[in-house]
């Protein structure tokens, strides 16, 4: 459920109502406190003119450090860090006054302390539903447009009655059951009070009561019409019980709905849906008496609703389809299925592509008055109508020889044109009208050759829902290949032109991996890469040229795991990003004068001062989608951004590493009329998923997009082949893929499989494609189609983290706060074998089983993450991997190998060695922590699939203990590829991280950033990132760790040392080869008969006596009996006669079986 939608009685669970109820006691004390709650009871300074003023309540009445964040229409000029300040306090709480724009219709705000928001999601005062005022409560986003009533007292069940249209005149409450009231039909309750827009009853209740029942009614005219009974069990309570009726809904809600999302008659919400040229869905409730539809169309954008009626425009007649929604169009749109149907009649069709350009409204007529309206959501309708012929439409800068054109998609514009400018600062030189095709929606114009080069902008004359009125928008073009600085303006280029192609470019063509699962994959920041270094030129750092260079430490680090078997470096986001100021001048730095090792608050409040004017984010936050950032180039004007970008992948590729490029599809920066917003200042409403009140949704963060609808999709694919063809990308990693559907990834798949060297100059088909498979937001569950999800996903050859493995081997998970962080300990933090200082006190039988069952975990994901693999779980039953349990989910999701993306860390949540300092015994030497820190490596390096480290694990990175470095600077986010050498340690007690994602954890923090023991020297990380090099060779250099087919798998792989009786923290996995002997196996390493790999993570040498192991000769393989940790692991054995297993403490140990002779 959307955290925007008000819950209602018909789907809340009595737990939902005793959680409503516990949250009201939390704030009744507060409330009782006010004499009077009616508006304008509160003492405060009358509103000015042309300002909005926004009340905010909290039960603490702290509101030191709260600030209010907006944007759209008004002139208040703030940024995320310096939010705009309380304006004063007065008996309801902190208010702030909004000054407003000129003619201002919203205004977007969000109250938060740092990244800390309340409640959480973008918030928008639109004045014509609300006026000029509002009022909040702390962990609410109702909007109330009048001070919120106290909550009831015990035993009592307030019923609220709210009508939109304002007829409340001679209302009464008719009451039974579980009350003591005294009524009679002719007698009713009458309105313990009144609230804007409704009235409301205070209604006493029996002893120990459970069930009230009651009609609204005016006479003999009720209102909706049947019985309705609402739950009044626990209202004896502290508090009574609350719901809401809407008029003309049997819906009750347990809190106030706002009338936009759930009726009530208002053009600026959307709560009906066009899904194809002749039918519209609405929820409309109940039938109502001598009910009738209008579809409500204005070309200027001038429909108003007022008295009973829609004025404006011209009215269609909508008919109800009996027959429901159909079923093809509830496989497209599921969560509209149950809605009531309205055709639009056959005469009207033709006029279908003219009304979309203008505003659309639909009404709800009873007894001859409008009882409701709303707005339309229209991307089904569209697509409908234009995607048959647009999806292959050229779009954006196409070439015919030297000649450009220019191609803008835009269904619902009146009018476009190109303006043309000069140069990226110039005045327009001229503005050339565009010609629409009708057939799809495109806007297209022929250029002239002398264009090459010059800058372009469209200019778009088009109905914005957001601002309720027809907007020209001067706007980006969404297919952009070049911009000028910040992204002012898109540039008129061809990726083509050999001026653009570095030398050797032309002739890069990289062959195919053998195998997705051939692949191992490092994930770096391109800042990241060169910030700390100090082997890379001050002009350089910071860019993609700084991978061009030979003799950095950065480079020589990257060469020496390339050589070591690394094969893919994994970019964070690198296309144009809204939120990092291209123009370096602007940049500022924060000043650090503070000793190091530092456990203070110092450093952050230095960093936080200039997060938002620094050139460091991860960058998460589109603006274009096809063109190179400019932050990371040497001039952010024009095409030197897309040269040294192929540069970068060319000095890559002579490394011997191929290109991972992290891409943003399932949202935007902005939406609406914002500034950044590019997308829906063109095509309002289409490119974003949208809410029951057509709001977009923000899950991910920020504004979602919606790949399920053709142009987005589309938009998404075009994209992708772009950076494959022109920029020669081998591999692409979705951020949140869960929130596209199954199906777009598809397409992505059959787009890249068509790419051929011969054609493309790359191999599409070897191009690999991983992502994000969380499930969650509004696509949950596949409420909006079948999503990308690990589930959804599996099989289909595209790859998904494995958060399973990831939270057995470090405990926990990655939310985890002050009261569980130390607590949850995992295979390679220590659960059981070396108890914390928390979990020192626990059950001993129960921390026991809790490490059974995190191994069990990473044996499922050592296994390829296979749901169907089995083997002997720790219950001694054989136990399939989707019987192992996560969370209440299956452990095990994956259908073949390269489903599975194994991971133990990456740029989210603490790194890896932060994250064992919270849970390691505080007394464990620097020495252990490595080894354990290698261990947990190890389980990625030597599972099946496909292996994902983050840069800098192996040097035993620290983010300072940072959950979320997302915006911590340069400081925080440092990489010293020496080790510590060049002066920055392993990044360990840089200070305390920034305060807004982690001053929760700070009494934690402190003492463990004063603890020596977590601070390795250079040796150290040297010492590890050795054993990481040779983890990597192994898998390299055995076939059996790099296994194609689930079968194989299966028939491959065993765990020893599993059940009950199971020795803790060791995980035995044995992998067989064959001798290609007919019936047998094939024989897939000539020199070997297989692997036996040692996971010890206990403190102690380990001896196992294992059966299947007598008689068979074993050795330390030999990378490692020539490894930099030689001397300890000559002690691992495997002794023939009685197979026993030796192996040191904290050590992976991997044998290999000699041929026979």
């Amino acid at each position: 459920m959307s955290p925007s939608t008000p819950r209602s009685l018909t789907t809340a669970t009595a737990d939902d109502r005793r959680f409503v109820r516990r949250t009201r006691r939390a704030w009744i004390g507060l409330f009782l406190t006010i004499a009077t709650l009616a508006a304008g009871a509160f003492a405060q300074s009358e509103l000015p003119d042309g300002t909005a003023r926004i009340h905010y309540q909290r039960p603490d009445a702290a509101y030191q450090g709260w600030v209010l964040h907006v944007w759209e229409d008004t002139v208040e000029s703030v940024t995320w860090g310096a939010g705009l300040p309380v304006t004063g306090v007065d008996e309801y709480g902190a208010y702030w006054d909004v000054r407003l724009s000129d003619g201002a219709a919203r205004v977007g705000f969000i109250v938060h302390m740092g990244d800390t928001k309340d409640p959480g999601p973008d918030m928008f005062l639109e004045l014509q539903r609300h006026g000029r005022e509002i009022w909040l409560v702390s962990g609410s986003d109702v909007i109330h447009t009048a001070p919120p009533l106290a909550p009831p007292g015990a035993g009592v069940a307030r019923v609220h009655y709210l009508n939109p249209q304002g007829d409340l005149d001679g209302w009464v409450l008719h009451v039974w059951e579980d009350t003591i009231e005294q009524v009679t039909w002719d007698a009713g309750l009458p309105p313990t009070g009144t609230v804007p827009g409704g009235l409301y009853w205070d209604v006493r209740l029996a002893a120990e009561p459970q069930r009230l029942g009651f009609i609204v009614h005016r006479g003999d005219e009720k209102d909706p019409g049947p019985d309705i009974f609402v739950d009044v069990s626990g209202a004896g309570d502290a508090e009574g019980i609350e719901v809401w009726l809407v008029s003309g809904s049997t819906t009750l809600y347990t809190e106030r709905p706002d009338l936009a999302s759930v009726g009530g008659g208002d053009l600026r919400a959307a709560r009906a849906h066009w899904v194809s040229r002749d039918l519209l869905l609405w929820d409309t409730g109940v039938p109502l008496p001598d009910e009738s539809y209008a579809l409500h169309v204005a070309p200027e954008a001038d429909l108003e609703l007022a008295d009973g009626n829609v004025s404006g425009g011209r009215s269609y007649t909508l008919t109800v389809d009996e027959a429901g929604v159909p079923a093809a169009v509830v496989v497209r749109f599921p969560h509209l299925a149950g809605l009531t149907a309205l055709r639009l009649a056959d005469e009207a069709l033709t006029d279908v592509p003219t009304m979309l350009r203008g505003q659309v409204a639909l009404s709800r007529s009873s007894s001859g008055a409008v009882v409701d309206a709303t707005g339309v959501q229209i991307p089904g309708v569209i697509d409908d109508l234009y995607s048959a012929s647009a999806v292959t439409t050229p779009l954006g800068v196409t070439w015919n020889g030297e000649t450009p054109s220019f191609g803008l998609w835009a269904p619902t514009a009146r009018h476009v044109n190109l303006v043309r400018y000069d140069d990226s600062t110039e005045p327009a030189s001229e503005s050339v009208a565009m010609t629409r095709d009708d057939a799809s929606g495109v806007w297209s114009v022929t250029g002239d050759p002398a264009w090459r080069g010059q800058y372009y902008r469209y200019e778009v004359e088009v109905y914005a829902p957001s601002a309720g009125a027809i907007v020209t928008n001067l706007v980006t073009d969404p297919y952009s290949v070049s911009l000028a600085m910040n992204s002012t303006r898109s540039q008129i280029v061809d990726l083509a032109d050999p001026a653009l192609a570095p030398p050797g470019w032309l002739d890069l063509v990289k062959p195919a991996m053998d195998d997705p699962v051939d692949t191992v994959i490092y994930e770096l920041h391109v800042r990241d890469f060169s910030a700390a270094d100090a082997s890379v030129p001050a002009d350089l750092v910071g860019t993609y040229l700084a991978f061009t260079l030979d003799d950095t430490n950065g480079a020589a680090h990257l060469r020496s795991l390339a050589q070591a078997g690394l094969t893919h470096v994994h970019l964070l986001p690198t296309f144009d990003i809204a939120t990092i100021d291209e123009d370096s001048s602007t940049w500022l730095e924060p000043t650090m004068d503070f000793e190091l090792p530092n456990a203070g608050p110092g450093p952050q409040e230095a960093v936080a001062a200039v997060r938002d004017r620094d050139a460091f984010n991860w960058g998460y936050d589109p603006f274009h989608y096809n063109v190179p950032e400019g932050s990371y180039a040497t001039d952010p004007e024009g095409t030197t951004r897309i040269v040294e970008y192929r540069q970068m992948v060319m000095a890559l590729w002579d490394m011997g590493l191929r290109v991972v490029v992290d891409v943003v599809y399932n949202h935007t920066n902005a939406s609406g009329q914002g500034e950044r917003s590019v997308l829906d200042r063109i095509v309002p409403g289409y490119y974003h998923r949208l809410d029951a009140a057509g709001n977009v949704t923000t899950s991910t963060c920020c504004a979602n997009t919606a790949t399920e609808h053709a142009m987005m999709e589309r938009l998404m694919v075009d994209s992708v082949t772009l950076w494959a063809e022109q920029y020669k990308v081998d591999a692409f990693r979705f951020d949140l893929m869960g929130h596209h559907m199954a199906e777009n990834m598809l397409a992505v798949r059959r787009a890249l499989d068509s790419l051929t060297p011969a054609v493309n100059g790359t191999d599409g088909a070897g191009v690999y494609v991983y992502g994000e498979g969380w499930d969650f937001g509004e696509v949950a569950e596949n409420a909006r189609g079948v999503n990308a999800t690990q589930f959804n996903l599996a099989g289909l050859g595209i790859g998904t983290f494995n958060d399973r493995l990831r939270d057995a081997v470090r405990g926990g998970g990655p939310f985890d706060g002050p009261g569980n962080i130390v607590a949850n300990q995992g295979f390679a933090s220590g659960r059981y074998v070396l108890p914390n200082s928390v979990t020192a006190g626990y059950d001993r039988d129960a921390e026991r089983l809790g490490m059974l069952l995190a191994a069990d975990q990473v044996r499922v994901g050592l296994a390829g993450n296979l749901a169907a693999f089995t083997f002997e779980g720790a219950s001694g039953e054989h136990v399939r991997g989707d019987e192992v349990d996560y969370n209440g989910s299956p452990a095990g999701y994956g259908l073949v190998p390269q489903d599975h993306i194994v991971y133990v860390s990456k740029h989210d949540n603490q790194t890896l060695w932060d994250i064992l300092a919270y849970k390691l015994p505080d007394d464990l030497p620097t020495a252990d922590r490595v080894r354990l820190q290698n261990l947990a490596l190890s389980t990625v390096a030597f599972a099946q699939g496909v292996p994902f480290f983050h840069a800098g694990s192996d040097l035993l990175r620290s983010k300072s203990l940072d959950r979320n470095s997302y915006d911590s600077g340069d400081w925080f986010n440092a990489l010293d590829w020496t080790g510590g050498a060049d002066g920055h340690g392993n990044g360990f007690a840089r200070g305390l991280p920034l305060a807004a994602d982690n001053q929760e954890l700070w009494s934690l923090m402190r003492p463990l950033l004063a603890n020596p023991l977590l601070l390795p020297t250079a040796e150290d990380a040297a010492f590890s990132a050795a054993v990481f090099r040779e983890w990597l060779t192994i898998r390299r250099d055995e076939p059996l760790l790099r296994l194609r087919t689930a079968a194989s798998i299966a028939e491959r792989l065993r765990f020893y040392n599993t059940g009950p009786d199971q020795v803790p923290g060791v995980i035995v996995m044995h992998l067989r080869d064959g001798d290609g002997s007919s019936g047998g196996l094939d024989d897939l390493d000539p020199d070997s008969d297989g692997l036996l790999v040692v996971f010890n993570a206990s403190p102690r040498r380990v001896n196992l006596a294992i059966e299947e192991l007598v008689g068979s000769t074993w050795l330390l393989h030999p990378v490692q009996a020539q490894g930099v940790d030689a001397e300890t692991l000559r002690g691992a054995y495997v002794t023939a006669a009685n197979g026993r297993v030796s192996v040191p403490a904290l050590s992976t140990v991997v044998f290999t079986a000699p041929v026979a002779p």
